[in-house]
């Protein structure tokens, strides 16, 4: 009997901790299940963690890249304004300079006030190229000009200038903002200046309202003058690309070689081929119809001579002048 009252007490014992064993583990399906799950919640967290983190990265990402294009960007903005000037010195030259020297191998600005025009000279001190992004006009209400509309009373005296034929050439016009210093100054044919091809682009520009992207290209017949044998401009005007080409010299003579003008009859010449010379003289017997050595006004115009009847006229000499004023017939 005692055997038996601790046997059932440790039997119930036994099936209680194997009842609880069970309730607290989950089947092999359930546990894998279970797993799963947490490696799901895992997975998820994970994900969630990483999507969390994703837009930080993807910004940070899109604001490395967005600040590399920037920089890339600015670097090849600085590079490309860089390398236009790479070679080149860059110096400050008052806009109203009359000195005619140039340095070599120097960039200056000669855009008047804020404009910013920039002019380059080759190893041998010529003015070979000068551009500018955008043309502004002159603004005479708001600069201060001359009553013909100049910035600058005289114009730099670069070697050449003193030829009759010859004008201080600006490569940018006063019209157009530029300065009147050597690094903006060329001789240049007097008619081309003012009258021919470089007179008829800066019009065009200041009709346009101004220009964009533009640019000149000087070139010499060597490297010793400073005077221009040609010159090349293109620019961009209301949306059009304007190209003009033309050599340093009077268009009139230029186009006359190139035989692209034919030489006009003047009525002056024609008037002088239709009428005899009046300075030739005459057999006079003809005109005096009467014989008697003078010549009325009335016999020189029934001989088809015009009055009045100057000095010069051959017939003079045989008419009468009553005034003696050199005119008969007037």
């Amino acid at each position: 009997m005692k055997i038996s009252y601790i046997t059932i007490p440790l039997t119930v014992l036994l099936m209680a901790g194997c009842t609880d064993a069970e309730t607290t583990s989950p089947p092999p399906d359930q546990t894998e299940q279970v797993l799963q799950q947490d490696d799901a919640t895992t997975q998820k967290t994970d994900a969630t963690k990483d999507a969390d983190q994703q837009p930080e990265k993807t910004a940070g990402a899109s604001t490395v890249k967005q600040s590399k294009d920037t920089k890339a960007s600015t670097e090849s903005k600085t590079t490309t304004t860089k390398d236009s000037f790479t070679g080149y010195k860059k110096i400050l030259v008052d806009g109203g300079d009359l000195s005619g020297s140039r340095q070599a191998n120097v960039v200056i600005d000669i855009g008047f006030g804020d404009r910013k025009y920039w002019a380059f000279t080759n190893e041998h001190g010529q003015l070979v190229r000068v551009i500018a992004k955008k043309i502004v006009l002159q603004n005479d209400a708001t600069e201060g000009v001359t009553r013909d509309g100049r910035y600058y009373s005289d114009e730099a005296k670069v070697p050449g200038v003193e030829r009759a034929d010859l004008d201080e050439g600006h490569i940018i016009a006063d019209s157009l903002g530029g300065v009147s210093n050597a690094y903006n100054i060329t001789p240049q044919d007097s008619t081309l200046n003012r009258h021919g091809d470089q007179a008829y682009m800066e019009d065009v520009i200041r009709k346009a309202g101004g220009a964009t992207n533009f640019e000149a290209q000087i070139t010499y017949p060597d490297t010793s003058t400073m005077i221009p044998s040609a010159y090349q401009y293109t620019y961009t005007v209301r949306g059009n690309t304007v190209v003009d080409r033309f050599k340093n010299g009077n268009p009139d003579e230029t186009n006359a070689a190139l035989g692209l003008t034919k030489k006009k009859e003047t009525k002056k010449e024609t008037t002088a081929k239709s009428t005899p010379d009046t300075t030739k003289p005459e057999d006079v017997s003809r005109v005096d119809t009467d014989g008697n050595g003078q010549v009325t006004i009335q016999e020189a115009k029934d001989a088809g001579f015009a009055m009045p009847i100057t000095e010069k006229h051959w017939l003079y000499q045989y008419m009468r002048d009553n005034d003696h004023d050199g005119m008969v017939g007037e």
